[in-house]
């Protein structure tokens, strides 16, 4: 694993949403010089990957609270397709 990635690692999905916006808005504005260009993208390509698991994780851990005929709450079940 190289600096970069362990770097992106420790990012919280906000973080890493918030850099990700950022490589995509200097990409989109053209103003940087191609070797620049492809370092960002590659990064930008490592925080999406970092974001998507990051998401996945949280899906995973999600749970559906089931309710009773009164509306309580009765317990949990693990989200649907798990």
């Amino acid at each position: 694993m190289s600096e970069t990635d362990t770097d992106i690692a420790t990012l919280s999905f906000e973080q890493a949403m918030k850099e990700l916006e950022g490589v995509v808005s200097q990409l989109e504005r053209g103003e940087v010089a191609l070797d620049q260009s492809i370092r960002l993208y590659e990064r930008g390509a490592k925080l999406k990957e970092h974001c998507a698991r990051l998401l996945k994780d949280a899906e995973e851990r999600v749970e559906k609270i089931t309710l009773g005929a009164d509306g309580a709450p009765t317990g949990t079940t693990p989200v649907e397709g798990l």
